[in-house]
């Protein structure tokens, strides 16, 4: 069994909530999922020792920090060239990700640079690396989608659902009267009496006809 299979929802709530924001406090946590802020502090700590949150990170604009062209870097490689390549990737901080894959390429890249010259400069460094046979860059002209939250199972509405009704919401609806048998609701025995009124009020007219 996954690690995964073993969350329960409100540990899926918990992580949806820290992926939205990660420095909402505690007790904001805690009142959106129903549990106190030393819960929250103890799944989260438990998350944490497992493996399943890794850190906690600021997400950037790049293109405000200077970083306007993203492309993809599919790499060939020889069969010795996985490992040197991998070896040396550390090295390349505009590389964000490097993902083994099938088809045409042996690895694909995504990176991140100032400009097409930068650009030019990273793919000429990384043909040099010993392994390497050949490559292909596909430049992104607009981003549509970019996401860095994990899928979990855990739609919107369901995150903060705890939190959507306060105390005096939620009186009316346990006090409210039972339904009987017949679909009428008990308020007290006000309706009761009532129906028992006129039950008599009836029986007074019959026996006065006869």
């Amino acid at each position: 069994m996954k690690l995964g299979d073993q969350l329960d929802e409100t540990d899926r709530r918990i992580l949806a909530e820290l992926q939205e924001d990660c420095k909402a406090p505690l007790a904001h946590v805690g009142k959106r999922v129903g549990l106190s802020a030393p819960s929250v502090m103890e799944r989260i700590r438990k998350l944490e020792e497992a493996g399943i949150i890794l850190g906690y990170h600021a997400v950037l604009n790049s293109r405000k920090v200077g970083l306007d062209v993203t492309s993809f870097i599919g790499v060939s490689l020889s069969p010795t060239g996985i490992e040197q390549l991998e070896a040396q990737l550390p090295d390349f901080d505009e590389v964000l990700e490097s993902h083994h894959v099938t088809g045409a390429y042996t690895m694909l890249l995504k990176v991140k640079t100032q400009n097409t010259e930068t650009l030019e400069h990273l793919i000429s460094r990384i043909r040099r690396i010993e392994g390497v046979t050949r490559t292909e860059t596909l430049v992104v002209l607009s981003t549509r989608l970019e996401r860095t939250l994990v899928p979990i199972g855990v739609s919107k509405r369901a995150v903060g659902r705890a939190s959507e009704e306060t105390p005096a919401e939620r009186e009316p609806r346990e006090a409210a009267p039972a339904k009987r048998a017949n679909g009428s609701r008990d308020n007290g025995g006000g309706r009761e009496q009532k129906f028992t009124s006129e039950s008599e009020s009836l029986r007074a007219a019959q026996e006065r006809s006869e």
